[in-house]
């Protein structure tokens, strides 16, 4: 009857990880300069659990007996986006990063989608999403073309305004893609965008979906349903494995992700919790919003009480990230960086777990305890933190 949970606090960075500088994130450190940005924070819950010993945050003091066991977690595989670190998380260590167009796409691929599709194509370079619908916007609605774009990560994206093209025709548009998109181009994700409003008040709307290629290989949810451990989702996490092993409830916002985080931790009888709690990343580092960020933060921060309230006394709830996203830097993309790891529940003692060599620890370690596995990659730290 045991119940493990792991929240990715999407795009929640605590510094360089050893190789941040060879991804092009030289000085991304998306706490730190946040923090830094704004004077200090104050977070009194998540210096409680011991974030501030997890990097040099400005105002989050590293206690000396923290609530949770501390660290934090280096990426082994290649690559830093959302399915990469949620991949590694579970225990899916990739040697080569998905392939990334920063040019855009071929002419040729295009075509394909394009004739498949039954529509044109604009823009087709990397673009801040924001911008390539301020851009393009007009134009498409005029003529129902697709807003085809890419960034620094591996992404085939799709925006559509919602009264122009129907959101059953964009998702079935991004099947397509995603079909096409297979090796050799091997895109990680195709991510429906589709948006809403007029001219100079474009916003995009909360039914995005993105359409991840499968894992090559089994990860933890595999392992955990071949065993008929229940799994539940919260957050984009089916649609980064492909809708394997796992179901989710999409949550546009943190609020909504921390609703149902909360609910499922009453509820739940056993099994695994898996979340993502999207704005951090989505709405916040991307566009570069510093104080939407550390509003985001002062919210997580209220809602802890209310998140861990309802954890069993055999529990294991493990909050991290997968990649950062710094909103202080020139860039709109994702950082490579290393991630936290706060490590909760009344029978973990409050060890300093160093630097852990890749985020498939984490994994390793809920397989551990959940009682299946090995997984192939990470070290386990339960027996360095689990009181019998």
């Amino acid at each position: 009857m045991r119940r493990a949970a792991v929240i990715v606090l999407d795009g929640v960075g605590v510094g360089p990880a050893p190789d941040t500088d060879r991804y092009g994130d030289a000085g991304s450190d998306t706490l730190g300069n946040v923090a830094r940005a704004v004077g200090g924070l104050r977070l009194p819950m998540l210096e409680a659990l011991g974030l501030g010993r997890c990097g040099d945050i400005a105002g989050l003091a590293a206690i000396g007996r923290p609530t949770a066991a501390t660290g934090v977690c280096d990426p082994a595989g290649a690559g830093k986006d959302s399915t990469t670190g949620h991949w590694e998380i579970c225990g899916l260590v990739l040697d080569t990063p998905f392939p990334t167009f920063p040019d855009g796409f071929p002419a040729d691929l295009l075509r394909r989608f394009s004739e498949a599709t039954g529509r044109g194509v604009l823009a087709n370079r990397a673009a801040s999403g924001t911008a390539i619908i301020d851009e393009f916007g007009d134009e498409h609605v005029r003529t129902g073309a697709w807003i085809v774009y890419t960034s620094a990560d591996s992404v085939f994206q799709v925006a559509a305004h919602e009264e122009t093209v129907p959101l059953e025709e964009l998702y079935r548009a991004c099947e397509i893609a995603r079909d096409l998109l297979r090796p050799p181009y091997g895109v990680s994700r195709v991510i429906a965008r589709p948006f809403q409003g007029g001219p100079g008040a474009w916003a995009r709307t909360a039914h995005r979906k993105d359409f991840s290629l499968p894992p090559p290989r089994p990860t933890l949810l595999d392992l955990l349903e071949t065993a008929g451990v229940p799994r539940v989702g919260v957050g984009k996490v089916d649609d980064l494995f492909a809708g394997r092993g796992i179901t989710s409830r999409h949550t546009p916002t943190n609020a909504e992700a921390y609703d149902l985080i909360q609910q499922h931790l009453a509820a739940m009888a056993e099994g695994f919790l898996f979340a993502n709690v999207i704005e951090f990343d989505q709405t916040w580092g991307h566009r570069n919003d510093v104080a939407g960020y550390v509003g985001g933060l002062h919210e997580l921060d209220r809602r802890l009480p209310g998140l861990l309230g309802d954890v069993r006394p055999d529990d294991l709830v493990i909050l991290t990230a997968d990649h950062g996203n710094d909103p202080t830097t020139p860039s709109t993309d994702h950082s490579r960086e290393r991630v936290p790891l706060l490590v909760y529940g009344p029978r973990v003692r409050p060890e300093d777990l160093g630097v852990r060599a890749s985020f498939a620890d984490i994994g390793q370690t809920v397989a551990e305890f959940l009682g299946v596995g090995p997984l192939p990659a990470g070290r386990s730290f339960l027996r360095e933190v689990w009181d019998e």
